[in-house]
């Protein structure tokens, strides 16, 4: 009776320890947001996504502590960030070393890229076929994955932009279409991951996507294009907005919510 006792006092104590420790993993956190021009958003530090999505972060629950670091680049695909020596990737590793260093806070870092890849013609690589976007958002992945062993990887779903998209590259309605064809490889990408990384690659958000095409008169800039007005960029009303859906997602992934 006794030795049951003292069972039952210790899985008790299990209990109550163990989201004490959950807690303490995800209260202090280093993110760094990886992404194309959409993700570097405006001149004005504190109007880009990263910004807004961070600042949202620190006012949810168990939260102490957030900071950032916004690795944006206009106009790059997947293939711009693939692990190669002097590349992006490589940039974004040194940067990451100078400014994650107290290995009690958690490093997260914020995929979103694909707008890009999904072009007809123009940026680096593009137009890249799910299985492409798969096998390069794996290999990107991959590489943060081990030489940040401890860290966290969020995909957020990229976001809308109109069938009249055409800048210096041509996306179109093809473009849309192939974008949308990525979806599905984040979710497989994430399945793969909870068999050999458990615990450490997550979906974040997959609702701005749906918000952008509904709301895109108010909260992306109208643009003049080669076949005609094209919305493609958050103005400051849409960077807030996706900066929250990025917060949630990736507070949700990161807390199990």
């Amino acid at each position: 009776m006794l030795r049951f006792k003292s069972l039952s006092i210790l899985l008790l104590l299990v209990l109550l320890i163990q989201p004490l420790v959950c807690q303490t993993e995800y209260r202090n956190l280093d993110i760094v947001y990886i992404g194309n021009s959409i993700t570097q958003g405006s001149k004005q530090a504190e109007e880009t996504p990263p910004a807004y999505a961070t600042k949202h972060i620190r006012t949810l629950n168990g939260i102490e502590s957030a900071s950032f670091l916004n690795r944006g680049r206009s106009g790059y695909t997947t293939v711009d960030f693939l692990p190669a020596a002097g590349g992006e990737l490589s940039k974004v590793i040194e940067a990451v070393r100078s400014f994650h260093t107290v290995s009690s806070r958690l490093l997260v870092f914020s995929i979103s890229l694909g707008t890009n890849d999904s072009a007809e013609e123009g940026p680096k690589g593009s137009p890249l076929w799910p299985e492409e976007y798969h096998t390069n958002i794996k290999a990107i992945t991959d590489k943060l994955l081990a030489e940040f062993p401890a860290c966290k990887v969020v995909y957020q779903q990229p976001i809308w932009y109109s069938e009249t998209t055409y800048n210096r590259s041509r996306y179109l309605k093809a473009g849309l279409a192939r974008l949308q064809t990525y979806f599905p490889e984040l979710k497989a990408l994430v399945e793969e991951y909870s068999e050999i990384k458990p615990g450490q690659v997550f979906i974040g958000d997959t609702k701005a996507f749906d918000y952008f095409k509904e709301n895109y008169l108010t909260d992306l800039i109208p643009e003049a294009g080669n076949a005609g007005t094209f919305y493609l960029h958050p103005n400051k009303k849409g960077a807030e907005a996706l900066g929250k859906f990025w917060g949630d997602g990736i507070y949700n992934a990161i807390t199990g919510n």
